[in-house]
């Protein structure tokens, strides 16, 4: 008899546990999480062309209403033959619809060529929109990129890279360290 009513006290404890938080504003039905996925990483192929999206990050989380998926402590890597290697890093990402736009937040690094190409640009800011189908990325917030000696500081920029051409927007300063 006791067992049964500590089991049944278990349950109840159990089910009270593991109920979502009740909602603060009724019109926000849909705000939390539809799903939490934590340590993933995925790729997405496009095999006529050869290439290859590859993500991961620490936490991702779904948004039903918004169509909108969150990300912590997240890395991009876009490989295309006939592209350099790009490489992205940033504390959280955010992608809207099916990946169309991609907000990079917070410590944001982006590496353009492999490690052991001479030429490897590295751009660091606190925010980048990217736009992975046309290959641009862009930002209005403060950025440095360096390339052998030279750092080069901005606010703004614009990124292409099929052509490799860099629009940096206003304030531009540039230091060569030899």
């Amino acid at each position: 008899m006791i067992f049964l009513i500590f089991l049944a006290l278990i349950t109840f404890w159990l089910d009270w546990v593991t109920r979502p938080p009740e909602q603060t504003r009724g019109n926000d039905l849909y705000r939390n999480a539809d799903y939490i996925v934590e340590d993933l990483s995925g790729i997405r192929m496009d095999h006529e062309r050869a290439i290859q999206r590859k993500f991961a990050a620490r936490k991702l989380l779904h948004y039903l209403n918004e169509d909108v998926t969150q990300m912590e402590q997240i890395s991009f890597v876009n490989t295309d033959p006939e592209q350099p290697l790009i490489r992205l890093r940033a504390d959280y990402a955010e992608v809207r619809g099916k990946g169309e736009n991609i907000f990079l937040r917070e410590n944001v690094t982006a590496l353009r060529g492999a490690d052991d190409e001479k030429g490897k640009i590295t751009l660091t800011t606190n925010f980048l929109h990217l736009i992975p189908d046309e290959n641009l990325v862009k930002t209005d917030q403060s950025v440095t990129i360096s390339r052998f000696n030279t750092a080069i500081s901005a606010i703004g920029l614009e990124f292409n890279n099929h052509t490799g051409m860099i629009q940096l927007l206003t304030q531009v300063r540039a230091v060569n360290r030899k």
